[in-house]
């Protein structure tokens, strides 16, 4: 009897690349990280980071030009970035779910939600409609749809932004996928949705065994959510570890800063509250990434090699961070 796989997601070196009239733009240059099952690895940064161009390659959906220039992506042990469009056609919705910031986006407005559902499982899995259906029923009770019986056959329109988002999450569930990509899944919701949209992800992990790869820029959903966090720059991984490790004690001169700039709400006098740090500058484009360390025009720590060496990770404690400072 084989053994279930030790990841699910395993990224090594990966670099993606724009061409352009000008030359080849590197929006993400030689990440590694993976993902186990059941865990969530939250990928957080600023615009333009590369996160969500990370999960698009994953996913087999980078716009064009946008292309695969190095590395490797491996799906529990299966190399995928090489796939053809057909192949990879039936690893997308099969063995990989997608959850995007948008509902509307993932939904057809024209059908109803369980006849979406239906056709989504009959595609992937051998079943019968009546079986999909029962399959689809369950899916929409699993997600938190109040009485699917009378919702299933409703449509999109019909539903509120945070359950449109339930059944984004159904769908993306409907073949029993070992991987969720979720690129900004609470950013379009209210403050108390998205406690619950974070909860059913927390859950669905943990209870199913799917690795999730949550991409956002919000660090206090990282903090709910994630077991592990890897903090994005430039296209490159600066800080990644345990979360509660990253949140307590960051060591990436960046990270730091992010942690920094999260209100904390103590009940204590006026004189206690520090001042939220802020970040000088702005990230780079990608036409102008400065040689060296990437973060090094904005870091208060930086000194000569750090503007003539990138740094790679290294391990800091649990963590690894890519910056001399721990040389």
């Amino acid at each position: 009897m084989s053994s279930a796989p030790a990841t699910v997601l395993e990224i090594k070196n990966l670099s993606i690349e724009f061409p352009t009239r000008r030359g080849k733009l590197l929006a993400v240059d030689s990440i590694s990280f993976s993902i186990a099952p059941g865990e969530v690895l939250g990928v957080v940064g600023e615009s333009g980071a590369g996160k969500s161009v990370t999960g698009a390659a994953v996913i087999g959906l980078l716009d064009p030009p946008g292309r695969i220039s190095g590395g490797e992506i491996r799906l529990e042990g299966q190399r995928i970035d090489n796939l053809s469009h057909d192949e990879m056609l039936r690893v997308r919705g099969r063995r990989i779910g997608a959850i995007f910031q948008d509902p509307l986006t993932s939904l057809n407005p024209l059908y109803t939600v369980g006849g979406q559902l239906v056709e989504t499982i009959r595609t992937h899995l051998d079943v019968g409609a009546g079986e999909a259906r029962e399959r689809a029923l369950g899916l929409l009770r699993e997600v938190g749809i109040p009485a699917p019986e009378a919702r299933i056959d409703h449509y999109p329109h019909q539903f509120s932004g945070g359950m449109r988002q339930r059944v984004v999450i159904a769908l993306a569930l409907c073949a029993e996928p070992r991987l969720i990509i979720a690129d900004e899944p609470t950013t379009a919701l209210d403050v108390s949705i998205q406690a619950q949209i974070i909860q059913l992800l927390k859950k669905l992990a943990r209870e199913h065994g799917t690795a999730v790869m949550l991409i956002t820029h919000d660090m206090g959903v990282i903090a709910e959510t994630a077991d592990r966090v890897a903090v994005m720059y430039a296209g490159r991984v600066a800080e990644i570890g345990p979360v509660r490790e990253v949140v307590r004690d960051a060591r990436h001169p960046y990270t730091v800063g992010l942690m920094g700039s999260i209100p904390k709400i103590r009940i204590a006098s006026a004189k206690m509250h520090a001042p939220l740090v802020q970040i000088e500058g702005a990230m780079p484009r990608l036409n102008a990434i400065p040689p060296g360390c990437a973060f090094h025009p904005r870091c208060g720590k930086s000194f000569d090699r750090c503007k003539a060496e990138r740094p790679e990770p290294r391990a800091v404690g649990s963590n690894l961070a890519a910056c001399w400072l721990y040389e």
